[in-house]
């Protein structure tokens, strides 16, 4: 047997939505609801013994607004559901940031990108980029020990640096190199990068004389004429990201063009952790003069 629910929204946040529906035991009814068509009034059929009714608001994709209600499911006639009247409903709130030393790149609830963008200029020739070292100290904090601040409790570390890299010029891009630390002692493991998944190649650092290093690197563009970013509104604070339909992450056995230019720009993300505090100090980039 089956029933018709009717749902309808008499009071929201002007910052919710869009919504999914679910009944109680977890099965959708509908996903990506705006909230407009939510006022306005939805019908749906449901099974006869759903009695109860989740409304869950996924947010929008910049402002990440989340939040759920569970609704009893009830009898009304139609002279009183025409009587309802709409009203935004928006609730202040509070945030202390800066108040834990063990945590950076962290706000409202969600971990942030910290981005950092280098811009290198060439003379006169075309050079070949080799490879990539920076000079960054991670750093970790340990709990206080007495309530307040003390910024000795801190050690630095030789595993954790940022988890992404892009490096690309006018015409060419690496695409997102995904970055972790070479496995110690262990050739097998080793041998098993790069991985190569379909938005992204996985590479190993090294950390060494206080830099760390990576390589492996060249050319994945599709085609020249395509643009290389493209605008994203998952955070208004990132101004571009990389186009992932004009990028081939495949092996390139034959294909494996070395970024060569003029230029070149090292684009470094953290966006995977944030129990670490990154202090970027120079960055290197070893090429050579490119002759034709």
């Amino acid at each position: 047997m089956s029933k018709v629910i009717y749902i309808r929204l008499k009071k929201a946040g002007a910052r919710t939505g869009p919504f999914d529906i679910f009944t109680a035991y977890g099965d959708v009814i509908a996903t990506g609801v705006s909230r407009v068509d939510l006022i306005k009034g939805l019908s749906y059929v449901v099974d006869d013994n759903v009695d109860f009714v989740k409304i869950r608001s996924v947010g929008q994709c910049f402002m990440k607004c989340t939040g759920e209600v569970i609704i009893k499911t009830s009898t009304i006639y139609k002279s009183a559901l025409v009587q309802w009247d709409y009203s935004n409903f928006d609730t202040a709130s509070t945030w202390r940031h800066l108040t834990n030393p063990e945590i950076y790149n962290y706000f409202y609830d969600n971990i942030n990108p910290y981005i950092v963008e280098y811009p290198f200029a060439y003379r006169y020739q075309d050079e070949i980029l080799q490879n990539v070292k920076d000079y960054t100290k991670a750093y970790k904090y340990l709990p206080s020990v007495n309530g307040v601040w003390d910024d000795n409790r801190k050690v630095e570390t030789d595993d954790r640096w940022f988890n992404k890299a892009i490096l690309y010029n006018g015409q060419q891009s690496s695409g997102v190199l995904e970055l972790v630390a070479k496995p110690k002692n262990n050739l097998s493991e080793y041998m098993k990068y790069p991985i190569y998944g379909t938005e992204s190649k996985t590479i190993t650092y090294t950390k060494s004389d206080n830099f760390y290093q990576y390589n492996t690197f060249w050319s994945l563009v599709r085609n020249k004429q395509e643009p290389l970013f493209v605008r994203t509104c998952e955070n208004l604070s990132l101004d571009k990201v990389v186009n992932q339909t004009n990028m081939d992450y495949g092996k390139r056995s034959f294909k494996k063009e070395p970024l060569r230019a003029k230029e070149l720009k090292v684009r470094h993300i953290l966006d995977n952790r944030s129990d670490v505090h990154l202090v970027s100090q120079f960055i290197y980039t070893p090429a050579q003069i490119s002759y034709k």
